[in-house]
């Protein structure tokens, strides 16, 4: 897994890229809760580089989206492939989660 963040004036892209799993979780949600600590209120998180997520990856997406809820920021998601796609609508976060085709959609 790697996890880029580039800030700009009106938002934080975090692109992910590779798994998001119970071996790399942690470092996952500390690189999220860290953005986030940082104070930005829009927060792209670019998927189009990631190719599995496990229950423990959709526990972290959902806490940095609560995060941001109550700091009245905005959290969303773009260019998720196909099978990550299917595993947000059958979990039900599809409806949680402002998702985009792509980081251009997003911003």
């Amino acid at each position: 897994m790697n996890v880029t963040v580039t800030k700009s004036e009106n938002y934080t892209l975090v692109s992910v890229e590779g798994r998001v799993d119970s071996t790399n979780a942690g470092e996952f949600e500390k690189s999220m809760l860290d953005v986030v600590a940082e104070g930005g209120n829009k927060i792209i998180l670019d998927c189009s580089e990631l190719n599995y997520i496990s229950s423990t990856g959709l526990r972290i997406f959902l806490i940095v989206q609560k995060k941001m809820m109550a700091n009245n920021g905005h959290f969303c998601l773009c260019g998720l492939q196909a099978g990550i796609k299917e595993i947000f609508d059958i979990s039900g976060f599809s409806s949680i989660f402002k998702m985009f085709p792509d980081k251009e959609s997003a911003i």
